[in-house]
């Protein structure tokens, strides 16, 4: 099969640039907060619950999931006769977009951005079954019912889906391509979590609820 490489630049371009868009700061903005300067100083969901509280911080989770989606929609309508090489592309393309944000870096000077979690979780909901997206969901669930540490919760959920991925792959209900997929989803997200490990090893982690 050719590769049309006008439209694969096309589709990191765009994917990055959905991914980009710094939600937690500019509905924190919006609130005269500086996202950035508040808890824990990440461009996110939680760090936005507690510096504006629950509903803001959940709309935040909400936009950014959608950015992961959308992001994957568009690549594949742009490259419609390989599913799975669009899938890749905006997927991986929109969370780095979304841990390093372009947009945030013009605005602010500060070229980061939040953790990836719920734009990896949006990509997500396109390419497992919607059995696997209510057990993650179920799991982040009980989770923060139990400890309320969203780390946790996501690292936990995260966790589950790869070795659910994997287990899909073995038997033929997914691509084998998607294996890598996840593998570096994961790695992104652990990485970028590894502050969060550290300060739950030490039991240190904030949890959700708490004010910034």
């Amino acid at each position: 099969m050719n590769i049309d490489f006008p439209i694969i630049i096309l589709i990191v371009v765009l994917s990055y640039c959905f991914g980009s868009i710094p939600t937690a700061y500019i509905i924190a903005r919006l609130k005269g907060v500086n996202i950035f300067e508040t808890g824990s100083g990440n461009m996110g969901g939680t760090n936005v619950m507690r510096a504006l509280g629950a509903g803001w911080g959940w709309l935040v989770v909400a936009i950014d999931i959608g950015k992961g989606a959308l992001a994957i929609v568009v690549a594949r309508l742009l490259l419609s006769d390989n599913i799975i090489l669009a899938t890749f592309l905006g997927g991986i393309v929109a969370i780095i977009g979304h841990n390093w944000s372009l947009f945030a870096y013009i605005v602010t000077g500060i070229f980061k951005g939040g953790k990836g979690a719920a734009t990896a979780f949006g990509t997500l909901i396109l390419i497992v079954p919607l059995h696997v997206v209510a057990v993650f969901l179920g799991i982040i669930g009980v989770v923060l019912l139990l400890t309320r540490y969203m780390s946790l919760a996501v690292l936990i959920a995260f966790s589950v889906a790869t070795v659910w991925v994997l287990l899909l792959i073995y038997q033929h209900t997914l691509p084998a391509e998607y294996g890598l997929y996840i593998g570096l989803i994961v790695v992104l997200i652990f990485a970028r979590f590894r502050g969060n490990i550290q300060r739950l090893l030490d039991g240190k982690e904030r949890r959700v609820g708490e004010r910034a």
